[in-house]
């Protein structure tokens, strides 16, 4: 099931949106305030420092998040971007929206920090 098009118009727009994340040890909630980033119908988050923040460590642990955009409150499973084209094809749509840019890896090359970090968000 897609997203609704007015939550992917709104996080299109959006500078930042907070997502609650749950602690892979405590479960406990967690809000943070992210980038959020929409390319066509999906929608993505990274951390720009890559995985050693506890957000993105939690949605590796176990994917559940609430995207928090538009007033709502939209559950969320987050799915880790591992394919390297799709990590990379991050960064024009990030410098476009932030006018920020991490170092970007191409080819062969390991992936960067930022682009370990990827993750789609789908709507649960």
């Amino acid at each position: 099931m897609p997203f609704d098009p007015a939550i992917v118009e709104t996080a299109a727009r959006e500078k930042e949106v907070e997502i609650t994340t749950f602690g892979r040890k405590t479960g406990n909630a967690s809000k943070r305030i992210i980038w959020i980033t929409v390319i066509g119908p999906r929608i993505y988050v990274r951390s720009g420092v890559g995985l050693g923040r506890d957000w993105p460590q939690n949605l590796l642990a176990n994917g559940r998040a609430i995207l928090h955009v538009d007033g709502r409150e939209v559950p969320v499973r987050a799915r880790h971007v591992t394919d390297a084209e799709e990590a990379r094809s991050m960064h024009a749509p990030v410098k476009a929206k932030y006018n920020a840019e991490r170092p970007s890896s191409s080819g062969s090359d390991p992936l960067t920090p930022a682009e370990e970090a990827v993750f789609e968000l789908l709507p649960e």
